[in-house]
């Protein structure tokens, strides 16, 4: 079975991370479930690593690796920082992190879009794409998906 390996680098501070973070590891699990319903019926097994970083890595943080090479070599993705409340509050100094701009957008967390376009990629795969549902086959019509 092929693998697609998905790797996710973060700040980690006794448990806790920033919110730009968390907000891209909520969008990374539900890509991640999304991603092994499309690509396991055709023989591709999704595998999960998150590796968490101390505060001296902070440059590295909010990072995703797919199959070893990170996203913004896959996609056309910028990569900047700017000023991080969150990460702020949590390291107790003044903290910039990573900003990623994806279609023309700024974000700060990494896009759920970004994440399925990026997997695809990876894999040499065209993303299905279909009219009016989500193609998860639960007939939700892309409502839970």
């Amino acid at each position: 079975m092929k693998k697609l390996k998905i790797e996710w680098v973060h700040l980690d501070v006794e448990g806790e991370t920033c919110d730009r973070c968390y907000d891209t590891g909520e969008n990374l699990n539900q890509e991640i479930k999304r991603l092994s319903r499309a690509l396991q019926p055709q023989g591709i097994e999704v595998e999960f690593i998150e590796t968490k970083l101390d505060a001296t890595k902070i440059p590295q943080s909010n990072t995703i690796f797919f199959n070893g090479v990170p996203m913004e070599d896959i996609l056309n993705i910028e990569v900047s920082k700017n000023y991080c409340d969150s990460c702020t509050s949590l390291l107790g100094a003044e903290t910039y992190c990573r900003t990623v701009t994806y279609e023309g957008n700024e974000y700060e967390d990494i896009p759920a879009k970004a994440i399925r376009q990026a997997a695809y990629k990876a894999l040499g795969l065209e993303e299905e794409t279909t009219t009016g549902d989500s193609g998860c086959g639960c007939g939700c019509n892309g409502g839970c998906c």
